[in-house]
């Protein structure tokens, strides 16, 4: 349904709460090196449950690798630094969203890519960080599908 790239990812088990969230929207995960972990580590498997081998995932050496896989689709960095809101965009089947690694978000080389179609927030209480890096894949992730009235979904 759509494509769900994690930059850099850092933590385990926000990796295996999202295989397991990309699972069940019938979503498909690109994850981009280097990243803080392998996938076979125990906290990986232990938040993805026995949905590793039901997964769509791939895995890329760069941005670039990844980019050219997924150009045919519409591209929003989401971001803390973004003026707009998730909501305020009307998304498609296939549309990409990246999100940066947990403790620095995207590099500004990718929040000033021209390829983005829209750099993308998620409204948080002033003066507050960033939110949890799954929590906020899937905010984003199910209002993309809501809008699309949960195409293969239930």
């Amino acid at each position: 349904m759509f494509n769900i790239v994690l930059f850099e990812p850092e933590i385990p088990p926000n990796t295996g709460n999202i295989i397991r969230l990309c699972v069940n929207t019938n979503s498909n995960l690109h994850l981009i090196k280097p990243m803080g972990f392998n996938l076979d580590e125990k906290p990986l498997k232990r938040a993805g449950l026995d949905y590793h081998d039901l997964a769509k995932v791939e895995i890329y050496e760069d941005y670039d690798a990844c980019y050219h896989n997924l150009c045919q689709f519409r591209h929003f960095a989401v971001t803390t630094k973004a003026s707009k809101h998730y909501h305020e965009f009307e998304y498609e089947a296939g549309d990409v969203f990246v999100f940066g690694p947990e403790t620095r978000g995207l590099p500004a080389k990718r929040l000033n890519d021209q390829r983005n179609f829209a750099n993308i927030r998620v409204p948080m209480v002033k003066n507050n960080r960033s939110m949890n890096l799954s929590n906020a894949v899937a905010v984003v992730l199910f209002e993309a599908w809501r809008q699309n009235k949960f195409i293969k979904g239930i």
